[in-house]
């Protein structure tokens, strides 16, 4: 009878620290997520240069060159990322628009961008932070900045939008002042004007709602307000959009002073529940307020993009809507944020997960936290209100963090307090170290050395009197680190677990997912 081999098994996980990377947060012995082909595909060598069954341990290449033709020959496509080259920052002219609350501004930049980024919903304040986005019309780029709407006398949260409002008139080089035709000039759009002719910028006024010929002569009534020929437009239905982009791209000066926000500087994306405090950490971080912050939770609606300064290197960091339930079954304005959350996380490089150091870790949390694995983004786990805990507390959440957030123990954590600014100097060398994790990269000779050793000393359990075994590896992608086995069968989901953990723990990948995929030999026929 033959002996069982003492390496781990598929059911032998309580040392495993970590989860199966290539499905988190899945049961150990769910490989349902392994039958896909983005992850197992099974490939049939004879076709290719043959691989005597004696010589298989020795099928090994030392030069990455020959790697990589032999991997193209197998059908594999292999990817070189250049991590972490910054270019050269651009500047284009940029647009502001503003006016009152519920005048269709959102709807109208939608219009412009022609794709639904910006969150809409027929309630006034949906908008609350100023959101740029790139644009361009006849061959001229520019970017267009979303504003919440102005009003005369504020209060609370409504006075940090009116100043966030201010604030992009006298940043613009271009202001489109948008009213509803149907309703006329207000008081508060009077007011509005007062503030356009102290910014001293050049506008351009904006009828908007003039759905059909019927209100154009509410749109001329504008002329009182003595900004000029006012341009009727629908938002909605597009009618006159083309004109006004005509009358906008005339007014562009030829050099902007807005910053593009899709090159430059490294994306880090700052995700977590509702009123967890990251608006107040992208504050703290930046040393003014340049997003609004409110102990309403669900303030932050649009992802909002910030390019931050710290200890002389620039970082663009995206603040984005609290997750407050699963996306499916968010309903109004919150659904479109979740999305737009979503899509800010997959333009980003590394993602920090804020969570709440005096409350218990939810079920929420370790969603939040999936999705940035699914993403492939490096990851900081950074623990918010550290200044409102007290020693109890610490010994509690250092159990929690055991027990729930194992899955992601390889993730850099940081203590730290937006409101008082704590440990703030621990985030940018975990956002450094987990960067380099994510792009680093592991030479192939080196690779197939440590994967011998480790199959030398802890062979796959033997299943159906057969053992699978690890032909060859290599190292396909980066960003995530990505890596590719070449077996002669199935590997088990313990199995993977186990050589997930021993990358980790000689290479390091920290602050970084790692993907591993699987390719099975076909089994030959054999020659009659």
């Amino acid at each position: 009878m033959t002996d069982r081999p003492q390496g781990p098994s598929a059911h032998d996980d309580a040392s495993n620290d970590d989860v199966s990377l290539e499905s988190v947060f899945l049961s150990e012995d769910d490989d349902a997520a392994w039958d896909g082909d983005s992850v197992i595909e099974i490939v049939d060598f004879s076709q290719f240069e043959e691989i005597d069954d004696d010589d298989e341990d020795e099928a090994v290449w030392d030069d990455d060159a020959e790697t990589a033709e032999r991997l193209r020959q197998w059908g594999f496509e292999t990817s070189d990322f250049s991590g972490g080259d910054e270019q050269e920052p651009e500047f284009l002219p940029l647009v502001a628009i503003v006016g009152r609350p519920n005048v269709g501004k959102s709807t109208l930049v939608n219009r412009i961008i022609g794709r639904r980024e910006a969150v809409v919903e027929d309630v006034p304040g949906v908008t609350r932070d100023r959101v740029t986005y790139q644009a361009e019309w006849a061959g001229r780029r520019f970017l267009l900045m979303d504003t919440g709407g102005w009003e005369r006398e504020p209060q609370g949260m409504a006075a940090q939008v009116t100043a966030q409002a201010e604030r992009a008139m006298h940043e613009a080089d271009v202001i489109a002042f948008v009213l509803d035709a149907t309703v006329g000039a207000t008081n508060a759009d009077e007011d509005v004007v007062k503030v356009l002719r102290r910014a001293k910028k050049p506008v351009i006024l904006v009828a908007n709602k003039v759905d059909d010929n019927r209100t154009d002569a509410d749109a001329a009534m504008l002329w009182s307000l003595g900004l000029g020929e006012p341009y009727a437009v629908s938002s909605l239905h597009g009618r006159g959009s083309g004109d006004l982009l005509d009358v906008i791209v005339a007014a562009l000066p030829e050099e902007g002073t807005g910053r593009n926000t899709e090159t430059g500087p490294r994306r880090v994306a700052l995700l977590g529940k509702p009123n967890v405090g990251k608006s107040s950490l992208l504050n703290k971080l930046a040393g003014e307020n340049r997003v609004v912050v409110d102990a309403v939770a669900g303030t932050t609606v649009d992802p909002v993009d910030e390019l931050i300064e710290i200890a002389g290197t620039e970082w663009r960091f995206v603040d984005t809507a609290g997750i407050r339930k699963r996306v499916n079954e968010a309903s109004g304005h919150e659904y479109y944020a979740s999305l737009r959350t979503k899509s800010a996380l997959e333009k980003a490089e590394v993602a920090v997960v804020l969570l709440e150091a005096q409350e218990p870790l939810a079920e929420q949390d370790t969603r939040i936290l999936s999705l940035v694995v699914d993403a492939g983004r490096a990851l900081i786990l950074a623990f918010n209100k550290w200044d409102l805990i007290d020693e109890e507390r610490q010994r509690y959440l250092e159990r929690e963090i055991e027990r729930d957030l194992h899955q992601v123990s390889w993730a850099p954590r940081v203590n730290v307090s937006a409101r008082t600014g704590r440990h703030m100097e621990k985030l940018v060398p975990a956002l450094n170290l987990a960067l380099s994790n994510w792009d680093r990269r592991i030479p192939t000779s080196k690779l197939n050395a440590f994967v011998a050793e480790l199959v030398a000393s802890h062979p796959h359990p033997l299943r159906g009197g057969r053992q699978p075994r690890i032909l060859f590896a290599t190292q396909a992608a980066t960003r995530p680190p990505t890596f590719v086995l070449f077996t002669t069968g199935f590997l088990e989901a313990g199995y993977r677990r186990f050589i997930e953990r021993r990358l980790r723990e000689e290479f390091g990948f920290d602050g970084t997912p790692i993907r591993i995929n699987l390719r099975v030999r076909q089994k030959r026929m054999k020659k009659s």
